[in-house]
């Protein structure tokens, strides 16, 4: 085997000579002790970059903070955003359109999901209150005509169904539709928002039900560690599927957080985010 010759700055090796003699080795020792430091620093920063997924290696998905892949089955709950996570429209927008509102609730909606307006509450109630009037008949033409799902949204369902997971639609929008989606893709739980109608219209407020009146962050957050609870697993066993800023109190307690199409302060915290194609491509990640 030949020699390997390594040429050290004159400085740097007295310097070098005064940090062994303080740490009583030789200046061999001392060397080959950093030395093999930095190959352990280097073997960290290597596994630690192995947890993130090269955008260029998988287009549209980024993976932070864990070591893909991952077993489905290990998981035994999964929970989602509705308005555009599992479906493509925010349903209050399509709404208000009905009164030639849209525009309006829509920017209030965006600023809410974006997180520049903190209390997802009150942001609701100012929207919903934009509602009074509306007919009855105008959700089933929103369901009817726009509620689409978003690709990939049957599929994932169904393979984690069929991996034995629990599926669980938690959402700041509205029963009349949360209801059909669960109904439509299986849905084991629902929990959302309460439209309030007199006379065959809305009266602009949310009603009341039996656990509260908003689901908001929190509100999810909870709901998903109730729902572990009742099923006596931990929250480490759940996954959690968002778009917006509400949705970050539950994807923080979850064992995954994927963000989905999300803005961007969701993303940077989730540990998947699918930028690209349908929600089946967490099955790229956490394998059936």
């Amino acid at each position: 085997m030949g020699e390997i010759t390594i040429e050290i700055d004159e400085d740097l090796f007295a310097l070098a000579a005064v940090a062994a003699a303080q740490s009583n080795m030789s200046i061999g020792e001392w060397l080959a002790q950093r030395a093999k430091a930095e190959i352990r620093r280097l073997s960290e920063a290597r596994q630690q970059h192995m947890t993130s997924t090269d955008p260029q290696l998988s287009p549209g998905l980024v993976l932070q903070r864990f070591t893909p892949p991952l077993a489905l089955q290990d998981f035994k709950l999964i929970a989602f955003d509705m308005d555009s996570t599992l479906i493509s429209i925010e349903c209050i927008d399509e709404i208000a359109d009905a009164v030639g509102k849209k525009a309006e609730v829509a920017a209030i909606t965006e600023a809410t999901m974006r997180g520049e307006i903190k209390d997802f509450k009150e942001s609701l109630r100012r929207r919903v209150a934009l509602l009074k009037g509306v007919p009855v008949g105008a959700l089933q033409q929103v369901y009817d005509e726009r509620l689409k799902l978003n690709p990939g949204a049957a599929e994932l369902v169904a393979a984690c169904k069929a991996a034995g997971l629990k599926v669980l639609l938690v959402s700041g929008g509205f029963t009349f539709f949360a209801n059909r989606v669960k109904e439509r893709l299986g849905i084991d739980f629902a929990r959302s928002n309460l439209l309030d109608e007199a006379d065959g219209q809305l009266t602009g407020q949310v009603a009341m039900q039996s656990w509260g009146d908003i689901c908001d962050g929190a509100e999810k957050r909870r709901t998903l560690l109730e729902v572990a609870s009742l099923m006596g697993i931990s929250a480490q066993e759940c996954i959690a599927v968002g778009d917006g800023a509400n949705d970050l109190p539950m994807m923080g307690e979850a064992g995954l957080s994927v963000a989905y199409h999300a803005k961007p302060k969701v993303r940077e915290q989730a540990m998947v985010a699918i930028d690209e194609g349908g929600l089946d491509r967490l099955l790229e990640v956490v394998r059936p």
